[in-house]
């Protein structure tokens, strides 16, 4: 399940981090995460990391290295904006709700609102949160100011096609709130922070955040605050510590508050895009998934020798990813502050998880980013 190099000892520079306490048979990869971590933010001018590990369907441990701000530490008390980890949050808060017959996974959306610009759209009238949780709504790019006239537009029939988009997730929310008729960070709150005890994690701004939250590096080297959104976004921006994330991902693991018909639909591959994400020549057959694609929230990345539920986010500064194991029932969260914190989350996983293919797979990720620039 997880792997403790002895090369992570070379790796070795004196910096703070702080550690929560340890499980029990966790020592091993503390010592190798303490001695890897502050090289591996030198090498890749990366402010800070932050590691949350779960084993056995619970934390076992977190812990945080680097700077917050210059000549501050980092510490479990730092927020992160986790970019695109949003989106679970959204989906495991949806799910809850369809698992308590509020909200129904079929149900077009329609029957609560089409948006402005696919009014005249037939097949706007079919989306429903099944698609929108796994990407099969139609929609051809992130969001819709990336679209011609900077208008939402439907480029295949929903439910056929999947293509990652924010827009799908803002959909989905505003199903739930206008379904409920409740904000999407009070249903999160109501069926999920509570119940997980994640007590420090925001969808908007907060007095809170003062003196607290990671600065991110860019990729031109420059250091500030991250972005946020001051109306709250169900697909970005959310800013969180590590211990309430790694919270989260553990009950998610557990499948709490889903039934099992649920847990089982969230784990399916609903359009598989392994060929997409191992083209040949690229990664070597043999270091391929057998399956991927996207589930409800999540991706599924089945290795062969582990079937993950994965989500990874990328905004200006931060690089951010989560996983777990259901069966095996372990997984690892890694918050990055900087623009090359890719190769950052690779090392990380290459010290803690032993498996191939998905380490093969973030690594060839962060060499392509490190090809853009």
């Amino acid at each position: 399940m997880k792997r403790v190099t002895t090369a992570a000892a070379a790796l070795a520079l004196s910096a703070c981090s702080t550690v929560s306490a340890s499980a029990p048979g966790t020592s091993d990869q503390h010592a190798a995460l303490d001695a890897a971590a502050p090289a591996l933010l030198e090498a890749n001018d990366v402010p800070s990391v932050a590691v949350g590990w779960i084993e056995d369907g619970e934390v076992a441990w977190t812990a945080v290295y680097g700077e917050r701000a210059p000549g501050e530490p980092a510490d479990q008390n730092t927020l992160y904006n986790i970019a695109s980890l949003t989106k679970p949050i959204v989906a495991e808060t949806i799910l809850r709700l369809v698992a308590e017959g509020k909200l129904d996974l079929d149900t077009p959306l329609a029957t609560q609102f089409v948006d402005r610009d696919l009014t005249e759209e037939p097949r706007a009238h079919k989306i429903t949160l099944r698609h929108a949780l796994s990407h099969r709504t139609g929609v051809p790019d992130n969001w819709r100011d990336r679209m011609e006239g900077g208008k939402l537009r439907l480029d295949w029939e929903p439910g056929t096609r999947a293509h990652y988009s924010g827009e799908n997730y803002a959909m989905a929310a505003r199903y739930a709130m206008m379904a409920t008729e409740t904000r999407i960070d009070d249903l999160a709150q109501q069926e999920l922070f509570v119940a997980t005890g994640m007590t420090d994690t925001y969808f908007l701004p907060h007095d809170a955040w003062e003196g607290r939250v990671a600065m991110v590096r860019g990729q031109d080297g420059s250091l500030r605050l991250p972005d946020n959104s001051p109306q709250g976004s169900a697909a970005d921006d959310v800013h969180t510590t590590i211990a309430d994330y790694t919270r989260f991902v553990a009950a998610a693991l557990r499948g709490d508050g889903l039934t099992p018909e649920l847990i089982e639909e969230r784990g399916t591959i609903y359009d598989d895009q392994t060929e997409m994400v191992c083209p040949p020549g690229l990664i070597p057959e043999d270091k391929c998934a057998k399956a991927n694609g996207y589930g409800l929230g999540w991706v599924i990345f089945d290795s062969g020798k582990n079937r993950f539920h994965v989500h990874s986010g990328k905004d200006w500064g931060e690089r951010t990813l989560a996983l777990f194991e259901p069966e095996k029932r372990f997984g690892i969260v890694i918050f990055t502050s900087g623009a090359n914190g890719r190769q950052v989350i690779a090392d990380v996983l290459r010290l803690l998880v032993d498996d191939v293919p998905i380490t093969t797979l973030v690594q060839a990720e962060a060499d392509y980013e490190k090809s853009q620039r």
